[in-house]
């Protein structure tokens, strides 16, 4: 039986996690290849049955993994899932996975990267934990342990920078540099090396994501809504505005790729991702 659902984390880890995403599908013939379009977050993902597949552009395949470190994108990527296919993610806070591991964002952006390469034998550990567990829900803690020996390890203090990625989250045209900078308690320049340090982009590019990731899952949402209120809803100033990001985001227009994404693995079990 296919699923497709959110788990919040626990208490400690939520300044941390926003949320662990489960999917789960198993396919008789070989799975269609999924356009993943860029999307506000850092993830952790780990693969317990089949892999999946990724690559860029016209790029060749990048080798498949056990589990991946996914940096902030902005570009497509293009993703083939196994036939049993089970993918835990980590979707961390704004910031999230740079406090836990004091690993400089920017040096993930657009990256699909080993993550037991990267985070070292512990994390290869819980790959195969994970590999021998049968029931699902048991993996969670498996998953939340190890981020806590994360953050057990972790000597990063809080900032007031570190809550701009969650205002953003919830207001992205809501506030000017300038503005953004005063919260931070830092000057517009610090404000940029700081947030590229946490987020693995500027603030201005950040917010650009959030909204143009905002509109494509209210079309999801709402697939009979007409493109023009889509973009007003979503805080663009015209239809032109919102097909610039698409093309720059996604290189389609925002039909084309909502056509697109309508042939993906999860569709065909009637799964919607909103």
């Amino acid at each position: 039986m296919p699923f497709f659902y959110d788990i919040p984390p626990g208490f400690a880890l939520r300044q941390h996690v926003r949320v662990y995403r489960f999917l789960n599908f198993s396919f008789t013939d070989t799975a269609p290849v999924k356009a993943y379009p860029p999307r506000p977050e850092i993830t952790l993902a780990f693969y317990p049955r089949d892999p999946e597949q990724v690559s860029y552009a016209k790029g060749k395949p990048l080798r498949s993994v056990k589990s991946a470190i996914i940096g902030q994108q902005s570009v497509v990527s293009q993703r083939q899932v196994g036939q049993e296919f089970l993918l835990i993610q980590v979707v961390f806070q704004p910031g999230g996975f740079y406090r836990l591991t004091g690993i400089p964002s920017f040096h993930l952006t657009n990256q699909y990267l080993d993550a037991e390469a990267v985070l070292g034998a512990e994390l290869g550990r819980l790959n195969e934990q994970l590999a021998n567990i049968s029931h699902y829900p048991a993996m969670i803690p498996a998953v939340e342990n190890y981020l806590m020996s994360l953050l057990f390890k972790s000597t990063y203090q809080l900032r007031p920078i570190d809550k701009l990625g969650l205002v953003m989250l919830e207001n992205p045209g809501g506030y000017t540099l300038d503005q953004l900078a005063k919260e931070a308690c830092l000057s517009a320049k610090q404000l940029e090396r700081n947030f590229n340090e946490r987020m693995g982009i500027n603030p201005k590019y950040f917010a650009r994501i959030i909204r143009f990731d905002k509109a494509f899952r209210m079309k999801n949402a709402y697939p009979h809504k007409d493109w023009l209120s889509i973009a007003l809803d979503c805080g663009y100033y015209d239809y032109q505005h919102l097909v610039r990001d698409y093309k720059e985001f996604t290189g389609a227009t925002p039909t084309a790729f909502y056509l697109q994404d309508t042939q993906s693995p999860e569709r065909k079990f009637g799964i919607v991702e909103v």
